[in-house]
């Protein structure tokens, strides 16, 4: 199955362009609040309507503006789990699931999809609670049933974890992982977490004021962002305007280093990043005088503030993340970065 998505949204001042396609897997949409990720996916579901372009669905055209082509919600096959789960309050968990079987006639089939679904999510012994009588991990269980049993050709997520404390986020993220494994269909998974990102998905959108930046692979997405801003949204802490100094050397302008890099610098570049983890004060290149100006003390690792000696006044601090069993006893008086951990940024 594959989706193909090239519309444009305007909501007064803002306007939302996104061109994206998927051919199986997982594809995380990450961005701030605001920069039109869930205005996606509602325009997917059919919720609300682009004012221009195409969405195709496994061969099957959804919206086209053109062609004036735009199918109500209850027939695009799209399952959508809300921020809130959107389950009915006054009715039981078998009920709510039940009402994604409404096309489905045949009393046996209907409860033979429903026990299946209950196993399948572990809601055996729930099936008789309202939403107000069970946790947030079995609401989101539910929700997802009831999207689930209707086999939907595509699985959108909105936020899904958001509402969660952090120990059952991260264990339902494992929980869900395993169950988008047997979907086996297109997965849009929306979120402002880089962690979640990372957890959940096999390629990653990255959406800044309405405009689609970046699609990549995950991992490579991580490894070289490319952009100031997906390099601040998959994390990055350190970031200084640049210029080109060599074919592989860079000038960080706000700290007043210069970097050898082991991909070559285009023409262009305007910004280069380190993440928090990848200074060393052992690497043997890209080495560079610093001091200490300020600490914080988290569960399992220090954050250190620090500044080079021809850092512009003003610039931010440059932040070094150590775990506490490798701290040094006295701050050393140097650090390095290997040259592949240097992020080369061109906008």
């Amino acid at each position: 199955m594959s989706l193909s998505v090239d519309i444009e949204k305007r909501l007064g001042d803002f306007t939302l362009r996104v061109a994206f396609e998927t051919d199986g897997g997982v594809l995380g949409l990450l961005g701030a609040s605001g920069c039109g990720k869930s205005m996606t996916l509602k325009c997917i579901a059919g919720i609300e309507k682009p004012d221009s372009g195409r969405i195709v669905l496994d061969g099957r055209t959804l919206f086209d503006a053109d062609q004036h082509i735009n199918l109500p919600p209850q027939q695009r096959q799209v399952g959508y789990l809300f921020q809130n789960y959107a389950l009915f309050p006054n009715m039981t968990v078998r009920q709510n699931i039940l009402c994604g079987l409404r096309a489905q006639k045949d009393k046996t089939k209907r409860e033979q999809a429903l026990e299946e679904i209950v196993a399948l999510l572990q809601l055996q012994g729930l099936e008789d609670r309202r939403p107000a009588q069970i946790s947030g991990g079995q609401a989101q269980r539910a929700a997802l049933a009831r999207i689930l049993v209707s086999r939907p050709k595509l699985l959108m997520l909105d936020e899904p974890f958001s509402a969660l404390d952090t120990h059952l986020r991260v264990q339902l993220q494992m929980q869900m992982r395993a169950l988008l494994a047997r979907f086996g269909g297109d997965v849009l998974l929306v979120t402002h977490s880089r962690d979640e990102a990372y957890h959940l998905c096999q390629r990653i959108a990255v959406l800044d004021a309405g405009e689609l930046l970046t699609v990549k692979e995950t991992k490579a997405l991580f490894a070289d962002p490319g952009s100031v801003r997906a390099a601040q949204l998959t994390g990055c802490k350190n970031i200084s305007r640049a210029r080109k100094t060599g074919e592989y050397e860079v000038e960080a302008i706000d700290w007043g280093l210069r970097f050898v890099t082991e991909a070559p610098v285009r023409d262009g570049v305007t910004g280069v990043g380190i993440r928090a983890h990848y200074f060393n004060p052992r690497a043997a290149q890209n080495r560079f005088p610093v001091r200490s100006v300020a600490e914080m003390e988290e569960p399992f690792e220090w954050i250190v503030e620090m500044r080079t000696p021809g850092q512009r006044e003003g610039s931010a601090n440059i932040w070094w993340r150590v775990p506490k069993d490798r701290r040094p006893a006295v701050f050393p008086a140097q650090m390095g970065v290997a040259p592949v951990n240097v992020l080369l940024l061109y906008d």
